[in-house]
Order: structure tokens, then sequence, then C-alpha cells
């Protein structure tokens, strides 16, 4: 039986500025059941109270900021245990800046410790050049997440920060540490963050590159969603299978899996 859950974002509650059909019905029963949630995503752009913004825009409602986990935010609370205080060069967007600052670290383009990499839409051929001659000056390579393309609204894929962290590894020839999905570093500290234990937790997701392994490895309940990245067709290149498989989130059977909380 499920007593939390954790849902990945994009692909699965919105694709673009686009509501997913059934994502509103899937979080008014989270929240009529009582059950704790956490949105635990990839997405390193944005913070939580933008992401709840977003959400609410979109017709949800407006939830905390314990409701949501970034890979910015794993990114920084990684950093600060490793180095309270580092000195970082970001090549990734605001919300990752954002909760570096927050969590005590120093941006600089001078003689960094980390170099930081996430996804970002304004991405320069100087910035890319100067994260690259860092690294090879020293630097520790650090990624928010592996994800080489995000869905977008319609028909359409977009890069993501995987296909930036390729870029840069091809320069410099060195490999990044990943904090997100499906790093099980993600998974603990957002269990931790539920106060679930695995087998009462189900991880819903529409990649299974990063979404269904990192729940499948952290001992969860595994959906996978078919509106974002993964479809049928693409199961077959995966040694292993989601424990449950829907079009949408709406048509997770939550009433049947979830515990009610009293």
């Amino acid at each position: 039986m499920i007593r939390a859950v954790i849902s990945d974002m994009d692909g699965v509650i919105y694709r673009g500025s686009q509501l997913i059909e059934g994502a509103k019905f899937f979080v008014d029963t989270l929240l009529k059941h009582r059950v704790p949630f956490l949105f635990l995503t990839n997405n390193s752009e944005q913070t939580a109270v933008e992401l709840s913004l977003k959400l609410h825009k979109l017709g949800l409602p407006k939830l905390e900021d314990k409701n949501f986990l970034t890979s910015a935010k794993t990114t920084a609370l990684f950093i600060s245990q490793q180095k309270p205080g580092a000195t970082c060069f970001v090549l990734g967007g605001q919300g990752l800046a954002h909760e570096l600052e927050a969590a005590g670290c120093v941006l600089t383009d001078q003689r960094p410790d980390y170099v930081v990499v996430g996804k970002t839409r304004s991405l320069d051929y100087p910035s890319l050049r100067q994260a690259c001659r860092l690294i090879d000056s020293g630097a520790r390579f650090i990624g928010t997440n592996p994800d080489l393309i995000d869905p977008v609204e319609g028909e359409g894929f977009e890069p993501a920060a995987g296909s930036i962290l390729a870029a840069v590894e091809a320069a410099t020839g060195k490999k990044p540490y990943v904090v997100g999905k499906p790093n099980a570093l993600m998974m603990l500290i957002a269990r931790k963050q539920l106060g679930s234990h695995s087998s009462e937790t189900l991880m819903v997701g529409d990649r299974m590159d990063t979404d269904i392994i990192a729940g499948m490895e952290a001992g969860m309940t595994t959906a996978l969603v078919l509106s974002g990245v993964s479809t049928r067709e693409t199961l077959r290149e995966f040694p292993f299978r989601p424990d449950l498989i829907y079009d949408h989130v709406g048509n997770i059977e939550l009433d049947r899996l979830l515990v009610e909380r009293v």
C-alpha cells in the first residue's frame, strides 16, 4: 500500500505551458487524502516558488515550497555539504544560481571550486568556452541532471541539461558528477523530506532512464505515464520495467493504491 507519492513534473503534470490531462484530478486526490507528496523534478531552471506559481496559473491548487524538490536545490545542498561556502561558476539558468547562493555558495568566474552545469535557454559560446577552461584548470565538474531532451507543448522536444553536459565533457575529456535523477542521492533526500519508507512510496514519471530507474533502485513502486518522453515502443530498449503503466496521471488508481490517512 502507498502512503506517500513522488512525481516528476515535465511530461507528467505539464508539457511546456499546457496542463496534461488528468493532472488536476491527480493533485486534488492527493490533497483530498492528505497524502504527503513531492514534485521531484530534474528541472534546474526554476525555483520552488516559481514552479508553484506556474502550476497555480495552469489551474492547480496553490502548493507549498515543501511540495517541490528540484535538481538545482539538490545540487546546491550537495555542494554546500561537500564544501561550505564553495565558489562556483554556473553554466545554467537563474533557478540554479539562486539555489546555489541560497545554500551559501559564492558565484564567480575566477578560479572556482566547481563548475556547475544545468539547462539554460540562453546558452552562449563564451560561457561554454569559459566553463571548459575552468574545468581544464582544475575546477570540479558538477551536473544538475542527465536529461538529454525535455518535452515541450505539442509534438516536440528541446535540448536539456544532458546535451550541454555532453558538449562540455567532449571538450574537456572530464565526466561530470550528476546529482539529479537517477542518482540515489536525490531519491534519499526526497524520501527523508517526506518521512516515508521506500516500500510505501510511489514514484510517478514519464522517463524510463531517470524517473523509473531511480524509483526502482530506491525500492519504490514505479508508475510510468505515457504523456512525456518514454513510449510503449521505447520500453523494449530497457532491461527493466515499471510496476504500472498509464496513459496519463489521471488514470492512476489512487483510491486503490493509497492508504487513507486519518
